[in-house]
């Protein structure tokens, strides 16, 4: 499966390909160009399952929740923080009296794609304040960027501590936003998403639950300072990023850290996103009901 710290061409456009960058016939076009025969790519993509794998299932009914949606309040924003103007998607659900807890939505490595949006919406649906912040920002957001190389070669020029500071001021645009608690934040993300997610856990000991799906974990040395409870959402074959989970699970445990842990077995990196090839219906749909259970579980519990 994809290796994130590779730089191999055919890993990245396969890796494009299963997020729902584009489909199949362009996948094959792109490898074709890359060696310059069908037969070469051909050969090129056959280690790959994900390609090979049969059309994914349909999305179960309302799965999607439209930016119309009548029980919430979506639209895109802008804000200034340090300096940079950054983008971002907002939603919330309507009629809800009193505050609510909020949760901070983290994109894959692509900038703020229309599906990223949608799991925002999905998130405000579930009775939360969700926002969905573009790293992209500072090149001026993902709408400079219309074609997935490009976008996934901005996300590269980004830095570990610009992501973290354009992620903390997308937390505080929660924390000052009047109807939301200020000290119940989660935040989830999916594959580059899910290491942002990390990153944010073992720096920022204030959010108060996280779930990463599929992210490269932290270093062991790390996990010392973490004091957000973490539910880790992983796939089966998935296995170089999986594999990497038992010593920080080993490390987890001895320091007595609060966390959950679910593989989901025979699906692969990035299941959860229903534009692409890797989406599992059943698998994305029981993900998501562990995740919106574990921050209400942590972001609504009674307080002492």
């Amino acid at each position: 499966m994809y290796n994130e710290n590779e730089k191999d061409p055919v890993n990245e456009l396969v890796h494009l390909y299963v997020d729902g960058a584009f489909d199949r016939r362009e996948l094959i076009s792109r490898v074709t160009k890359l060696f310059g025969s069908g037969a070469a790519a051909a050969v090129a993509l056959g280690s790959y399952s994900e390609v090979m794998a049969q059309t994914p299932n349909a999305c179960p009914a309302n799965i999607k929740v439209p930016l119309d949606a009548p029980d919430i309040v979506a639209r895109d924003i802008e804000y200034t923080a340090n300096g940079v103007k950054m983008f971002a998607h907002f939603a919330y659900p309507k009629g809800v009296d009193g505050k609510m807890p909020g949760v901070i939505v983290i994109h894959e490595n692509r900038g703020l794609v229309e599906h990223i949006k949608d799991v925002c919406r999905r998130m405000a649906r579930a009775g939360f304040a969700a926002i969905a912040p573009d790293l992209l920002s500072r090149q001026g957001g993902i709408q400079n960027f219309p074609e997935a190389t490009q976008q996934t070669q901005a996300y590269g020029r980004t830095t570990v501590p610009e992501r973290r500071d354009d992620l903390i001021s997308a937390l505080d645009y929660l924390k000052f936003t009047p109807f939301v608690e200020h000290d119940r934040i989660g935040v989830t993300g999916y594959c580059a998403g899910g290491a942002n997610v990390w990153d944010l856990v073992v720096n920022l000991p204030e959010l108060a639950a996280a779930v990463p799906f599929y992210g490269a974990p932290p270093a062991i040395e790390q996990i010392a300072g973490i004091q957000t409870p973490v539910l880790m959402v992983y796939a089966e074959r998935d296995r170089a990023l999986t594999a990497r989970l038992a010593p920080v699970m080993t490390e987890l445990l001895a320091r007595q850290k609060v966390f959950g842990i679910r593989v989901y077995e025979g699906v692969g990196h990035a299941f959860h996103n229903d534009t692409g090839a890797a989406y599992n219906a059943e698998a994305a749909c029981a993900a998501w009901a562990e995740t919106v259970a574990y921050f209400n579980k942590w972001l609504r519990a009674p307080r002492t």
